[in-house]
């Protein structure tokens, strides 16, 4: 199974970067950084939610409901600007898989990116239902029907191989309280790690923190 990021590099990877650039009037460039660094992130605080029975209950209900129809019509979804309900779904999904987390989170993508919290925001409400589009057709196609299935299917769209770094970076991000002493300790270790040439998803996430 592909991972996330590899999804992003994909040709839908790359009609989703420029329909939610367009979407939310922001330089491509830091929307597919924001994108790279805040679907892992987004698929890791899934990954914990779902470690619990209600969790995954709540999530597997959430994927029935995004079935991955959203993704036959990205065309349609961006042409004449996303529809105000989109990202009221965004807003809802972000709230749920986040919690109390949500604005630390955008707040360190956000300084990582070289954009504004609100930015960050507006770009995480349009990609969340996508994410839960992909995820509900992944879901769909590989029979998920437990919360071990389910988490095989998040493991594995995270990379199943990931490092002890890669999975401390992702909770860091995710104990991030907003006071943005997180930042330094999280650009710094993820620098470390791209210096050493790993794969996956640190090194991919250096490489853009050391543009």
């Amino acid at each position: 199974m592909a991972g996330i990021l590899d999804l992003l590099n994909s040709d839908l990877g790359k009609t989703i970067i420029s329909g939610v650039s367009g979407s939310t009037g922001q330089d491509a460039g830091k929307t597919s950084s924001v994108l790279t660094m805040a679907l892992p992130v987004l698929m890791k605080a899934m990954e914990r939610n779902a470690s619990t029975p209600e969790g995954a209950e709540g999530l597997m209900g959430a994927l029935k409901k995004h079935d991955g129809g959203i993704l036959d019509n990205l065309g349609g979804l961006f042409g004449g600007g996303v529809d105000e309900t989109v990202k009221q779904d965004g807003a809802g999904i972000l709230g749920h898989i986040l919690g109390n987390k949500q604005q630390g989170v955008e707040k360190v993508i956000g300084e990582k990116s070289g954009m504004d919290t609100g930015s960050v925001g507006n770009i995480l409400k349009v990609a969340a239902p996508i994410l839960m589009g992909v995820l509900g057709q992944q879901s769909r196609q590989s029979n998920v029907s437990n919360s071990a299935d389910l988490g095989g299917l998040l493991g594995g769209l995270l990379g199943g191989n990931e490092t002890k770094n890669e999975q401390s970076f992702l909770e860091k991000i995710l104990d991030a309280d907003g006071d943005g002493s997180v930042i330094d300790d999280v650009a710094g270790m993820v620098l470390g790690q791209a210096t050493k040439g790993k794969g996956g998803i640190a090194g991919l996430l250096g490489g853009l923190f050391g543009k």
